[in-house]
């Protein structure tokens, strides 16, 4: 792991500490395997200011490219759930490749538990797209 920790924006920790406490109620066992892991993740961020931010971290709006151990490269955009769309390769952050990425950086290889199992993911390049990210307070 590049950082030794996953890197979080304080905005978007504020954001998505909200967006975890409300998907608690997920009845799906790989879903919540993959929150809980983020959870515990979290107790041990590091939280830095916008300014501080390495750009190789994946964020809200980050467009990762990703390998998979079945030699298959794809890019997604990790996006609110409200802006989640398959077809448009937006993933959801509470997805479980979306919950398995956020807060690593490229070059890290990620072990995360899928709904068909375990696998390692590495993070072949992060590009940082405009930030849209708010939170009400």
């Amino acid at each position: 792991m590049k950082y030794d920790v996953i890197i979080i924006e304080e905005v978007e920790y504020e954001l998505l500490k909200r967006i975890v406490s409300m998907a608690q109620y997920y009845k799906d066992n790989s879903y919540r395997a993959s929150i809980e892991k983020l959870k515990n993740d979290l107790d041990f961020a590091k939280i830095l200011s916008e300014k501080n931010m390495p750009e190789d971290v994946v964020r809200f709006n980050s467009k990762v490219e990703i390998a998979t151990p079945f030699g298959v490269n794809r890019t997604y955009q990790i996006v609110t759930p409200d802006h989640s769309n398959i077809k448009e390769n937006k993933i959801s952050i509470l997805a479980p490749m979306g919950l398995a990425l956020f807060g690593y950086a490229q070059g890290d290889e990620v072990e995360w538990e899928f709904p068909t199992g375990k696998n390692l993911i590495n993070i072949i390049k992060v590009e940082q797209m405009a930030r849209e990210v708010k939170v009400q307070k």
